[in-house]
This record gives C-alpha cells, structure tokens and sequence, in this order.
C-alpha cells in the first residue's frame, strides 16, 4: 500500500480524531499526526480473513476471549496522540475491560500481515509502541516469504523472537495449544 498523510500545520488531539467520520481506509493517531493509507490488497485481506478464521475458531472454542478484525481503532496512548490499526488483535477475556467504544488500551496479541511497501509508518516503530505499551505478543507475517515471526513482550522489552516457515505448527503465549500452521489457515496465490 501507499502511504499518504493528512497536510495539516496543527497536530490533532485524539479527542479531534475519535470525532472524525468513520472510514474503512486504514488510519492512525500517531502523536498527533493523522496516517492514512489506501485500501489494501486482496492478497493482503485474504491473508487477514483466512489468519482470522482461525484465530476466532481457537479462542471461542476456548472462551478465551474475542479476535477483532481492522479498521478498529485501539489507544494506546490517549494523551500523547497515539491510535494505531494493527490488521488483526485478540483481546483476552481478563482484559475485557479495554475494549468499549473503541479499545482504550494495549490487545493481548496483534496480528501485522505485512506488505511488499510499507503500510503506516515503520515496522521497527510499530513493534516498540506495542512493547511500550503492553502489548504481550506480536505476529508478523511475512507473504513472500511464508512465515510468521512470533514476538513476546515483557516490560517493553522483546522477550523471545520465534520464526516459523509454512509448515511448522505457530506456538503462542497467549493462545495456549495453538498449533495451528500458516500452510493450514492461508490460501497462497
């Protein structure tokens, strides 16, 4: 996707941003400075539905919380302009209590299918904002490559980094007796 932005001399507040009009592109608060980009592909939202799928299959079947899907705007940081999209986040039945009108707080696990350009904003930035701010861990998957790349956060801090190719079953902290391969949920094309 192509990144664009909002020219805009001002930064906006998330109070500005929360009274914005509803949009399906892909957009984000970051310390004031609205992101938008245009719509993503169809290889990009395949990936999304299909990684989705399987991820509310695993947590209903478990009751262990709800898998949501993007655009849904989650604050990590209300004060300091920070609102990101991840493409897919589970919130946990503990935490709850963040997901209201929009999710005012960090996901147990957020999901980035990543594209061959840059979505909003750098991947390096975006995996410290969700260290920073609670996040416990991150997928990323990798297209081309046919991998996903499991992050656990502790403390802002990149705890364990774990890479697994198509065919290797994904473990996960935070979905306990997740084994499922990205070669049995995605449909490559």
């Amino acid at each position: 996707m192509k990144k664009t932005a909002m020219a805009s001399h001002q930064l906006m507040t998330t109070e500005e941003y929360l009274r914005t009009p509803e949009r399906l592109s892909p957009a984000e608060l970051i310390h004031g400075v609205l992101r938008v980009a245009d719509a993503p592909l169809p290889h990009h939202q395949r990936a999304v539905r299909d990684l989705c799928f399987a991820l509310v299959e695993h947590a209903e079947s478990r009751h262990l919380g709800e898998v949501w899907i993007s655009p849904l705007d989650v604050i990590l940081d209300a004060e300091r302009a920070l609102i990101v999209q991840p493409d897919l986040l589970f919130i946990s039945n503990e935490r709850s209590h963040i997901l209201t009108d929009r999710v005012c707080g960090a996901p147990d696990l957020v999901v980035e299918v990543l594209s061959p350009n840059p979505r909003i904003g750098g991947l390096r930035e975006r995996i410290a904002w969700f260290a920073e701010y609670g996040v416990r861990e991150c997928w990323l998957v990798y297209q081309p490559e046919r991998k996903v790349e499991v992050l656990d956060f502790v403390e802002t801090n990149v705890i364990a980094r774990a890479s697994f190719d198509e065919r290797t079953p994904i473990r996960s902290q935070v979905l306990p007796d997740f084994d499922r391969t990205l070669a049995s949920m995605l449909r490559w094309r």
